[in-house]
């Protein structure tokens, strides 16, 4: 069975994942809220990442700055004038539409990158209308993202402040501060995650394209001069995936599986990039997601963005294509350049080693919060016609519940609640005593749990209960005494189900 991206979010709604904002109102678009059980999956994977990225890391240090930021640190930035995207107008309707995403949909071709003359030019050529009213369009033009902020009660020409388009420059204005505080000293990096605004011309796709969103991102320092990567091992060298250059792109070629090697022997990418990229994609499939379902995408040239020399996305194979969930570039010096230019600040590091000052290049690996969630959603969304009911295969890292508790029958249920509070401190779990054991089973399998635990009467005896597998539906016997330390186990996946 196919699923659409309408199927996953009438099932993220229905089972309190995700909903649309200002619902009772007619809704917001491009802004949405998340419920009891997407909340705690959009934690497990911040954390995950976080653990993974941060505390588990020496040379990477945190932080989490301001929403609201000055005007300054985005035109230093480029965003006021290059952070934008063409927009067409209907002329019958007045509806406003993403040039690229409309010409994209219509030929079924990619748009990344493409200019207004060109897009004018495919409108005309295709004949493409406006799908709201079958209109014609106006000529394209340029359409800025950033969301203006009125700062204080006195509109001057230094109250203009703005949502931030994206986390890094955070880290970027703040970098001096980490330097003189942190102790930290070149390779290193500073890491985020936090909400980032973006004026999108047309949301959609769900949770994909939306207006407010959060990123998970690093940015990681490096000498200028210096091409070997001291944390590259053979592992790295040797990855293999599926991957789609720039050439394959212009010569209409599909993807081929290659090794990481491959690219840093062809001058792709150097050590430091291959190494971040290497270490995003692992994380993907660290938390479940598979392979197959994944590729890696070298930008092309006229796609770019302004601060970068090359980008590589991950993408992931949505019902509605190939999309992009990880952003890996090399933003070389540009930033803390353009900082030190405008704000006339030094951004220059001392190297003990060879007691210079220098101002450091970077590679930062990007991650979208929202994007993970969903593409965690529909890898692990099963429509299990056996079981007749959505089996989402989460891995257990990331599910929003590791536990359910069920009593067999109310008359046990005293001594399932002691089981499910002698659980619930350890594991987020839940206790469930409505309707027949094999409906909650089902409504188990739905919101992603792991592993169902039930108190039977046999229990009274042996001191023992059920735990069943979600995904095999296999079913054991364990003693209560034993129950944390088993379950623990069966969540870091270092013991088996038997």
């Amino acid at each position: 069975m196919t699923i659409t991206i309408e199927d996953i979010s009438t099932f993220c709604k229905k089972k309190g994942f995700v909903f649309q904002s200002a619902e009772i109102y007619g809704g917001s678009s491009g802004f949405f809220d998340y419920g009891p059980l997407g909340v705690e999956l959009k934690n497990n994977i911040k954390n995950h990442w976080w653990k993974r990225f941060v505390q588990s890391r020496p040379d990477v240090v945190g932080i989490d700055g301001s929403l609201i930021s000055n005007e300054k640190i985005w035109e230093a930035s480029g965003h006021l004038t290059g952070f934008s995207d063409l927009l067409v107008e209907c002329v019958k309707c007045g509806k406003n539409h993403r040039a690229d995403h409309l010409v994209e949909d219509a030929i079924k071709k990619p748009m990344d990158g493409i200019e207004a003359e060109e897009i004018n030019n495919l409108i005309k050529k295709h004949q493409i209308k406006c799908p709201n009213c079958k209109g014609d369009f106006k000529e394209s033009k340029s359409f800025n993202l950033m969301f203006p902020v009125q700062v204080g009660a006195d509109k001057t020409k230094d109250s203009t402040y703005y949502l931030r388009g994206e986390t890094a420059q955070m880290i970027f204005s703040i970098y001096k501060n980490i330097i003189d505080t942190a102790r930290v000293k070149l390779p290193f990096g500073i890491a985020q995650i936090g909400k980032a605004f973006r004026n999108e011309i047309s949301p959609r796709d769900f949770i994909f394209r939306v207006r407010e969103f959060e990123q998970m991102e690093i940015e990681f320092f490096i000498k200028p001069e210096e091409t070997k990567c001291q944390f590259l091992e053979s592992k790295h060298k040797n990855f293999k995936f599926n991957f789609l250059s720039e050439s394959n792109q212009n010569q209409n070629v599909e993807e081929k599986e290659v090794k990481m090697s491959d690219l840093i022997s062809d001058k792709l990418l150097g050590e430091w990039h291959a190494y971040w990229l290497t270490e995003s994609f692992q994380w993907f499939l660290d938390i479940g997601i598979k392979k197959e379902n994944l590729r890696i995408r070298q930008h092309m040239a006229d796609e770019l963005s302004h601060y970068s020399s090359v980008t590589f996305d991950i993408e992931y194979h949505y019902p509605f294509g190939w999309k992009e969930i990880h952003g890996n570039a090399n933003r070389g010096q540009f930033d803390l350049k353009q900082h030190m230019e405008h704000s006339k600040k030094s951004m220059e590091i001392h190297d003990q080693e060879t007691n210079t000052k220098m101002i450091p290049r970077v590679i930062e690996p990007s991650w979208g919060v929202e994007r993970t969630f969903l593409t965690a959603i529909i890898d692990s969304y099963v429509d299990d016609e056996k079981r007749g009911n959505i089996v989402l295969k989460l891995n257990p890292k990331i599910a929003p519940i590791k536990l359910a508790v069920f009593p067999l029958v109310n008359k046990l249920n005293d001594n399932a609640k002691e089981v499910y509070d002698l659980l619930k401190e350890d594991f987020v779990s839940t206790f469930d005593k409505g309707g027949s054991v094999g409906r909650r089973y089902a409504r188990a399998d739905e919101q992603g749990i792991p592993y169902c635990i039930t108190f039977d009467f046999d229990s009274l005896e042996d001191k023992s209960v059920t735990i069943r597998d979600r995904d095999t539906t296999e079913q054991i016997r364990v003693k209560i005494e034993d129950l944390t330390i088993k379950i623990s186990n069966l969540l870091k996946g270092t013991e088996k189900f038997e």
